[in-house]
């Protein structure tokens, strides 16, 4: 493990080099055309398939305006996209990334609706992951004067995501109740915002232990993903739930099934237990497909049961429903106007911090969206120890970590970058962390890594010796 993490801070450290080599064979450039920066995916695999670079920049066409990006969302299907892992992927190298926010700089000809100097949201089909993007008008939004653009990013994928599953898929009504799979995450944080929207629902969520604490308030059940959680459920609704949200996949289908109650509706929107390893695993596909119960058609009408599936991406960029998205996104903005809900980002990134970014997503460990900054300056290493972190270790608390598997916790986890819904502390052997000015969530294990002080000055205290109860 400490091997790894040297490894992949020699990588960063590379990344952070402004003389960076450029990868001529993945993308080529005009000598004419002016360039941006960009992360491009070279091929199917692991993080060293992603590199920051140069390319040529985009001018927009007809119907199109021109956005200097300024921040960008990263999202688990970025993850499936790089490994290969999702049907029909366009051939690489390509950018990235399917949602952004930032300033419209052009418009082509023959757009209306919008000016140079708006501040715009997006969807884009690949791509997002740059400092300059060209989107169809129908897939632009307008930011509210008050949304930031970190939030933007985390809004527009998430909440339409949510709402439509909830309203124009399962059509949440009051008193009904929720089953929603990694709450944690933004999609999860978002269903359980729309969810206290509609009176008297009833959200159960599912995340690991570690985000506990941070996420307890936010749904009215909240139980471990390791844990038996169909049998915690009827402890408290016999009769099962009327909604299943389910990113999963694998056996959580059978589950999802069993908990439904009579007209109840199973809607499956992601397979991220597809995903084990750093590159496509044939084993994790086979085990996923084969723990899918098969479903009987006779049995839902049987039972009076709804299965469902939803790709929002699918939705606009293969079906042509932008105009329903936009009425979606038009009610969403609304609501955030209204204060009833608010994008929760887990963390900012630099474009060149992306492997780091994609490995915290990778692990599981974020509470809400991650973010890239793409005006964010990579943040320098500097070692100060060595330390052993446990995740979810309150100062005072005892026992064991109750992560499943140790993960490294490479520098960006202790930046002052977080956006949290609790003051952080964390304990070593060797090192006491209190997070005050970092504000960081919920950091994964250190095993052997390079403790780095990237803005630990920010903190309340970083003293040796130390060690909670």
């Amino acid at each position: 493990m400490a091997k790894e993490g040297a490894d992949m801070t020699e990588e960063t450290e590379y990344m952070i080099d402004k003389n960076v080599k450029k990868e001529i064979d993945n993308v080529e450039t005009s000598g004419n055309a002016k360039e941006m920066r960009a992360v491009i995916l070279s091929g199917f695999g692991g993080l060293n398939k992603l590199r920051v670079t140069k390319k040529a920049m985009p001018e927009p066409q007809d119907g199109e305006v021109k956005i200097r990006v300024k921040t960008c969302g990263l999202n688990f299907l970025d993850l499936m996209v790089r490994q290969g892992t999702i049907d029909n992927p366009p051939k690489p190298p390509l950018v990235p990334g399917f949602e952004c926010s930032g300033i419209v700089e052009s418009v082509g000809e023959n757009t209306k609706g919008f000016e140079i100097g708006d501040r715009v949201m997006a969807f884009v089909n690949y791509n997002a992951w740059a400092e300059v993007v060209c989107a169809p008008v129908d897939f632009v939004y307008k930011m509210p004067d008050e949304m930031t653009f970190a939030e933007a990013a985390a809004f527009s994928l998430n909440f339409v995501a949510a709402y439509m599953m909830l309203f124009e898929v399962a059509n949440l009504r009051e008193g009904m109740s929720v089953l929603v799979h990694s709450v944690g995450g933004g999609v999860g944080q978002a269903v359980a915002q729309l969810c206290s929207t509609v009176p008297n629902v009833t959200v159960f969520g599912i995340a690991s232990c570690f985000k506990h604490a941070a996420i307890r308030d936010s749904v009215a059940h909240l139980f471990d993903r390791n844990v038996d959680y169909i049998q915690e459920v009827k402890k408290i609704s016999p009769e099962g739930v009327d909604i299943v949200l389910d990113c999963l996949c694998g056996e959580n289908t059978g589950k999802g099934l069993s908990l439904l109650k009579p007209l109840g509706t199973y809607i499956l929107y992601g397979a991220s237990n597809m995903v084990t390893g750093e590159t496509k695993s044939f084993f994790s596909f086979a085990k996923s497909w084969w723990q899918v119960e098969k479903v009987n058609p006779i049995k839902l009408y049987e039972e009076n049961k709804v299965i469902a599936g939803f790709s929002l991406l699918n939705l606009l960029f293969k079906q042509g429903r932008c105009g329903l998205v936009k009425s979606v996104m038009d009610k969403l903005l609304c609501l955030y106007e209204e204060k009833k809900i608010k994008p929760v980002v887990d963390s900012l990134w630099a474009l060149e911090e992306v492997k780091e970014a994609m490995q915290r997503i990778h692990d599981r460990g974020n509470i809400g969206k991650l973010i890239l900054d793409v005006e964010k300056s990579p943040t320098p290493l500097h070692n100060v120890g060595h330390c052993v972190l446990y995740a979810g270790r309150r100062h005072g608390t005892p026992g064991p970590p109750c992560l499943p598997r140790p993960q490294l916790l490479l520098a960006p986890h202790l930046q002052q970058r977080s956006i949290s819904h609790q003051e952080g502390c964390f304990t070593s052997p060797v090192w006491s962390y209190r997070g005050g000015g970092c504000d960081v969530t919920a950091p994964e294990v250190v095993a052997g890594g390079q403790f780095s002080e990237r803005d630990a000055g920010t903190a309340d205290s970083v003293s040796p010796g130390h060690q909670s109860s």
